[in-house]
């Protein structure tokens, strides 16, 4: 049986009085779940009632729109249509202000994305994301990938790669992550989520201690995809087509903390041919940088 992906007013009603009784944030998810809530919309559904001052049966679609609380500041991202790096010229192919994306052309060169594919085809493993509860790195069934890791400057070429990305998200090298290769085959997908770690979930702690909150990501397209395979943000109705050395930039954290609930996106499904991505995602602080967990509270907004 499919998972429920809509919210009935009464569970939005059921939500907000839970949560207007103190009841916590996961334990909601996790009794909507038990449900047959998908456990992603699941996720967004508490959160949008969270930071929701509209009437009680407004549908969920429109109120992180209306009223996400996300303060909106200057733009990491250039300014500008075109940004110069240290060896490349990229184009702003397009703009959204709120949230903040932008579809880039030129980021990486036919033969780079090429030789990225060549060096990640044979060690290629199942995809994993992030465990809500301890933390840890798990697969699941959301996310019909394989993928693979280049260690931060791992060589020469990829130093080369890691500076220039750099560059284009104007944050410092060493509060990036490893590049992560994705490869999708037919049907493969990765359903609606959030690239930053969610404050309300216990797991999120353990990742926040190496580098602090993801803020921004850059998802850069190694090949052309016969049909699919697209970069999707439902909230706000958009949908990226592959092209092959363009990518899409998006900035999801704020310097208060807060965490732009607008920029929930996923890959939808490859109906024909094969999708071949590399990621990039920047955190707070330099990445491997041990520090103290933030509390729970100071990033929501």
């Amino acid at each position: 049986m499919n998972a429920i992906t809509h919210l009935a007013p009464e569970w939005h009603n059921w939500i907000r009085e839970n949560l207007a009784r103190g009841c916590a944030p996961q334990s909601l998810i996790e009794d909507m779940v038990r449900n047959r809530f998908d456990p992603v919309f699941a996720r967004a559904a508490v959160n949008g009632v969270m930071t929701s001052n509209g009437p009680v049966a407004a549908p969920l679609e429109v109120q992180p729109k209306a009223a996400s609380g996300y303060v909106y500041e200057t733009p990491r991202l250039h300014a500008g249509n075109l940004i110069r790096t240290s060896d490349r010229e990229v184009r702003v192919v397009m703009r959204v202000n709120r949230p903040l994306i932008a579809v880039l052309d030129g980021v990486l060169s036919e033969d780079e994305c090429d030789e990225l594919i060549r060096r990640s085809a044979d060690k290629m493993r199942r995809s994993t994301t992030v465990d809500p509860i301890s933390g840890k790195h798990e697969v699941i069934a959301d996310r019909s990938s394989e993928g693979t890791f280049f260690a931060l400057n791992a060589d020469p070429f990829i130093a080369r790669l890691d500076r220039r990305i750099s560059e284009v998200m104007n944050w410092p090298v060493d509060h990036g992550e490893g590049l992560q290769i994705l490869h999708y085959g037919i049907g493969g997908e990765y359903k609606p989520h959030f690239d930053y770690f969610p404050p309300e979930e216990p797991g999120s702690h353990v990742q926040m201690t190496i580098g602090g909150q993801r803020i921004s990501t850059m998802v850069m397209y190694l090949n052309e995809v016969e049909a699919g395979g697209t970069t999707i943000f439902p909230e706000i109705g958009l949908e990226v087509v592959p092209k092959k050395g363009s990518a899409v930039y998006f900035e999801y954290t704020n310097s208060q903390n807060q965490l732009d609930r607008l920029t929930l996106h996923g890959g939808s499904p490859v109906t024909r041919g094969e999708k071949w991505i590399v990621t990039k995602w920047m955190r707070q602080r330099r990445y491997g940088e041990v520090t103290a967990a933030p509390a729970a509270s100071a990033a929501t907004g």
